[in-house]
């Protein structure tokens, strides 16, 4: 279900684990930024689902395994977590997302 226009949508990550990746130094605010740019196109175009366009709140949103396959770019791997994360928030959330 698209978001209605104008909808103010308030997304907040207090904390992304990544366990057993490591991270070069710096790289995190390559990851960030394209992390939120990537989530917030899927929001726009694709919206979110009923519930949580209906005032839900999630306390965890576990998106999955990730594929090593983007290629050590901070970037890459930022818009593949999006991807799994917007799986599940989105209007027809998936049980078990990967990033490709």
């Amino acid at each position: 279900m698209p978001s209605p226009p104008g909808a103010d949508i308030v997304l907040q990550i207090d904390q992304l684990v990544l366990d057993g990746l490591a991270l070069p130094r710096g790289h995190e605010q390559r990851l960030r930024a394209a992390l939120a740019d990537e989530l917030a196109q899927l929001i726009a175009a694709g919206g979110l689902s009923a519930e949580l366009l209906a005032g839900g709140a999630l306390r965890t949103l576990p998106a999955g395994a990730l594929a090593a396959d983007h290629g050590g770019d901070p970037a890459a791997l930022g818009r593949g977590i999006a991807r799994a994360l917007y799986d599940r928030l989105g209007p027809a959330p998936t049980a078990a997302p990967t990033i490709r």
